[in-house]
């Protein structure tokens, strides 16, 4: 969503049971679902645990559960609740929820989220892990996400991210479509 400022820092939030839940997965459960790898260039050198996800157009989307939400849901479903009821207006919906990592010397390429849903949607980010060799930029504008926070990032603006460092970077990151707009797409 095209919100005032690149990146909004949604402040602390208790994210410990979501972090020991995504850093217990095994290694199999990171290869569950590739079809981000496999269908947008610029998430070749990610890995995903999908919880949720949606197709087709926004007024006719398909909001669907994945293999990562039994593997993820317990832990991530309060944090979600939480910061929506916090910053957002109730009754929306979540269209896309997952633990994303960045491998080490990985880098997501400058791009902007262009799929209507993405326009119509927050996007919260939740990291998971971190190193000070990470460099997320929005709108030319570096930014070191920290853990033990949550952010909404502008993904309208141009993004990108590299990490220089010897650890992977994980996020959480789900996307949020508010009442109005959900309701645009029942009468639509």
């Amino acid at each position: 969503m095209n919100i005032e400022e690149p990146l909004k820092d949604l402040g602390p939030l208790d994210a410990q049971g979501l972090i020991d839940a995504v850093l217990g997965l095994d290694d199999d459960a990171w290869f569950m679902n590739v079809n981000r790898q496999n269908d947008y260039e610029v998430h070749k050198q990610t890995q995903s645990v999908v919880m949720v996800f949606c197709d087709g157009p926004p007024e006719n989307l398909e909001v669907s559960k994945e293999a990562g939400w039994d593997l993820l849901a317990e832990a991530a479903i309060p944090i979600m609740h939480d910061l929506i009821g916090r910053y957002y207006p109730p009754g929306g919906t979540i269209i896309r929820a997952m633990a994303a990592k960045l491998l080490s010397g990985g880098r997501i390429n400058p791009h902007f989220d262009s799929h209507a849903t993405f326009r119509a949607s927050h996007r919260i980010h939740v990291p998971i892990t971190t190193n000070p060799r990470v460099r997320f930029t929005i709108d030319g504008r570096p930014f070191h996400l920290k853990v033990g926070q949550a952010y909404e990032i502008n993904n309208q603006k141009t993004h990108s991210v590299i990490n220089s460092g010897k650890e992977d970077r994980i996020t959480f990151i789900f996307d949020y479509m508010p009442p109005d707009f959900v309701a645009g797409r029942q009468s639509g």
